[in-house]
């Protein structure tokens, strides 16, 4: 109670600092501060983790919306089984890899020449492009982005002044915040609106108030009147802004599949550091208290 009350004003202005800094938090477009909010993340935090039943929702929504553009080359069928992730049922993700709409090029066979063929469990969440001209010349110029590493190729910058940038690095630091990409593209995937009057856009461009220049190729993936449907025991109801958390956790889990275990991991070094540490001391203490100084 006392280190509570002694430590207060500080923790009040670190709080203050945070908070205003966070609000000039932004990606430059044209000098204009983007804000973005920090969402509540399951996985967030030193001890966040990864819900299983989240991240099926969020495959639900990549399948029936994003994959139709956008491949998980860094993430295999078999992923979906293991744990820490979505953990689905083998048979059930075997079943789905052989029935995935992109086969997998293979080869070469007995007569030198390549083939598709069905994916299995070892194989990758395959786009429905061969290369990123195809890609292109279908999507009219503009490049729909492998989405494996997305959260954490995306980001949220921050335009603050030095003197409150070293208090907001302190407080990430303290916190373990490393959601900035989660929140990037969440607030990406909520942000399409009607330009204001006074703006104008590009034929082509759809306009959204958290991306650069608020011009972005990709037209809205989740409206709010096509939502993608969940199952009655899938933990949560269907709404765009749902499915847009959901599909961005499990974005944010095939970009670290990892996260549980690290976390666990760390928490039993630091345990362990911290044992040791007592031992030492009180070995130090036994070994020296003969020896008269």
């Amino acid at each position: 109670m006392m280190l509570q009350c002694k430590f207060a004003p500080l923790r009040t202005a670190l709080v203050a600092i945070a908070t205003f800094g966070f609000a000039s938090a932004a990606n430059s477009a044209g000098g204009e501060a983007i804000h973005y909010d920090r969402h509540n993340w399951t996985y967030g935090g030193v001890k966040g983790q990864f819900d299983p039943i989240q991240l099926r929702r969020g495959f639900q929504v990549y399948q029936e919306v994003c994959a139709a553009c956008h491949g998980l080359e860094r993430v295999r069928f078999r992923n979906l089984v293991e744990p820490g992730g979505p953990q689905f049922d083998e048979e059930a993700v075997k079943t789905l890899a052989a029935e995935w709409p992109n086969q997998i090029v293979d080869g070469p066979n007995d007569e030198g020449e390549m083939f598709e063929r069905p994916a299995k469990l070892s194989d990758i969440l395959k786009g429905p492009y061969r290369n990123a001209k195809e890609a292109r010349a279908a999507q009219g110029g503009a490049y729909p982005p492998d989405l494996s590493l997305m959260t954490r190729a995306r980001n949220i910058h921050t335009d603050a002044p030095w003197y409150i940038h070293v208090p907001l690095m302190m407080r990430d630091i303290i916190t373990g915040y490393q959601e900035g990409g989660s929140d990037y593209v969440y607030s990406l995937l909520i942000g399409y609106e009607d330009e204001p009057a006074d703006f104008e856009l590009s034929e082509g461009m759809n306009y959204n108030k958290y991306f650069a220049g608020h011009q972005i190729a990709m037209a809205q993936p989740i409206p709010e009147e096509g939502a993608v449907e969940y199952q009655e025991n899938a933990g949560a109801k269907m709404s765009m802004k749902q499915n847009a958390e959901d599909v961005t956790a499990f974005l944010a889990w095939a970009a670290d599949p990892s996260l549980n275990s690290r976390k666990q991991l760390g928490w039993s070094v630091l345990i362990y550091l911290l044992i040791t540490t007592l031992l030492l001391y009180f070995a130090k203490k036994r070994i020296w208290k003969r020896i008269k100084h």
